[in-house]
């Protein structure tokens, strides 16, 4: 049985791997072209791993699977992430 849950869930997952909060960056759908935050995405969480959908045409966006102390994140579905520029 797979949870339904926003892309907010991923956010302690990938601000291990990547250091940033990036549930605030936006990811652009190689589906159907919807830009939006990473946070409003679909997420489908199971003890194997968490399934990322866009939240318009429910295309797989992203997989995050970690297990043994090794964590793997696939953007398949993601034609582009952009991030706030670092500020001074």
């Amino acid at each position: 049985m797979m949870t339904r849950l926003d892309g907010n869930a991923l956010a302690g997952d990938l601000a291990d791997l990547f250091q940033v909060d990036l549930t605030t960056a936006l990811a652009r759908c190689a589906g159907c072209g919807r830009a939006g935050e990473i946070a409003t995405a679909i997420v489908y969480a199971s003890p194997m791993g968490r399934v990322m959908r866009c939240p318009t045409c429910d295309d797989v966006l992203g997989v995050f699977v970690s297990a043994d102390g090794r964590a793997w994140f696939g953007l398949p579905g993601v034609s582009a992430i952009e991030l706030p520029a670092e500020k001074p």
